[in-house]
């Protein structure tokens, strides 16, 4: 295998694992790793769940207080695909992501958004970074609580 084709496969390798980090980063609240996970200066949208776009720093903010009612997530996510050229990229793969909360008579509200992650990446000193994400929900299956609003 030439270092061409090994250069390739540790960056997908690499790429892999940030998708997977941003996964854990979410499901576990453990928001110190969103430097690991996005460069300075990215941007999110998240409008397609109804929620916000900007600087990440501040939608992850919004982010943090949607999921506070739903303490139960498992994102997973698949079918990515890669365009790299040198020092950036462009990924997309899919998501599936279950949420659900506990209800006061002991039964669980689950829904799960579903859709893909749009990505434009960079390759820095730490290793890729997602520079900006798009995140399109094309499906939620369950149904919110009745009164339930996204919050602002």
């Amino acid at each position: 295998m030439d270092d061409s084709a090994l250069r390739a496969l540790r960056d997908r390798i690499e790429i892999e694992e940030l998708m997977h980090r941003y996964a854990r980063m979410v499901d576990r609240r453990e928001w110190s790793l969103m430097h690991s996970v996005f460069a300075p200066g990215a941007s999110i949208d998240y409008v397609s769940t109804g929620g916000q776009a900007g600087p990440y720093e501040q939608v992850l903010g919004w982010l943090h207080r949607a999921l506070e009612p739903w303490p139960l997530n498992l994102h997973f996510i698949s079918n990515l695909e890669l365009r790299l050229e040198g020092e950036r990229g462009h990924s997309t793969c899919y998501f599936h992501a279950p949420m659900g909360r506990l209800e006061p008579d002991g039964s669980h509200t689950i829904i799960t958004n579903a859709g893909y992650y749009e990505d434009e990446l960079v390759r820095l000193e730490p290793g890729w970074r997602i520079a900006r994400r798009h995140c399109e929900q094309t499906l939620r299956i369950g149904r919110l609580p009745e009164g339930y609003v996204i919050p602002g």
